[in-house]
């Protein structure tokens, strides 16, 4: 792990978030391969079928899961399942963590092969993995990657493409990391950071004081991470901008846990 690695791991356990540049993952990949790689990522975000949870949210995903085994730092994607609706699907869970979903085993549209072979996609969620396992928790055992494909999608001025949960929340996993992959002719999607107790409630009900941290993704691979106990975290729904063509907010999220098979 590099000295920045290390120092941005050391804040993120330390103040619960942290922000990182696009160079971080390119070098990864070297220069010469990046600009292609990233093209075919981004575009396995144009054609995101609708959440089959949210159909009028404007909101488009796909979901994968992959197991991470830190001592020799590889990652094995998990099988889908299919199903008659929605194509191979790949189960999603929260527990309580999602007030609109309290409980509910969701199944989405999964993550497509040609993106999983993607190298930078993998680099990203390896570059995720490492900052991740600094958690002895994470370290010592196989850990649990969940992958979205997400796409915030708005056509008209009365459109409104709303995240999931609309409320600062936690997720229920350790960490979370968020990559934006392309935001074009949108108002909105701007990130808020602030402490634990303030989930449940949107920015506008908290004091201001409490606020730890806002800011907007605007650049591909602009990107930031959670430490999920240490505070809550929110995203502003999406509105079209100025001009006449649709707009758009597509974000890679990975999260990880310690791995526990079903029983």
């Amino acid at each position: 792990m590099t000295t920045l690695s290390v120092e941005a791991s050391t804040r993120l356990l330390g103040k619960g978030f942290e922000r990182y540049d696009r160079e971080v993952f390119l070098e990864r990949v070297g220069e010469h391969d990046a600009d292609a790689l990233f093209g075919r990522l981004r575009d396995a975000f144009a054609e995101l079928p609708p959440d089959p949870y949210a159909t009028h949210a404007h909101r488009f995903r796909r979901y994968g899961r992959a197991v991470y085994v830190p001592w020799d730092r590889s990652l094995t994607w998990l099988p889908t399942t299919p199903d008659p609706a929605l194509g191979p699907v790949t189960e999603y869970y929260q527990g309580d963590h999602n007030p609109e979903h309290r409980g509910e085993r969701r199944r989405f549209p999964a993550v497509t092969p040609e993106a999983r072979a993607n190298a930078l996609l993998r680099q990203i969620i390896l570059f995720d993995a490492e900052e991740a396992c600094q958690l002895d928790s994470l370290r010592h055992g196989l850990v649990h990657v969940g992958v979205h494909f997400l796409k915030l999608a708005v056509d008209g001025a009365d459109e409104v493409a709303v995240p999931s949960p609309n409320a600062l929340h936690q997720d229920g996993e350790p960490f979370t990391f968020a990559h934006l992959i392309s935001r074009y002719n949108v108002t909105g999607g701007v990130n808020v950071i602030a402490p634990p107790r303030c989930a449940g409630l949107r920015p506008q009900e908290v004091n201001q004081e409490l606020i730890e941290a806002e800011f907007t993704l605007d650049g591909p691979l602009d990107s930031y991470a959670v430490y999920d106990p240490k505070v809550s975290h929110y995203v502003s729904p999406v509105r079209l901008g100025p001009e006449a063509q649709r707009g758009e907010r597509s974000i890679l999220l990975v999260d990880f846990t310690p791995y526990v098979p079903h029983i």
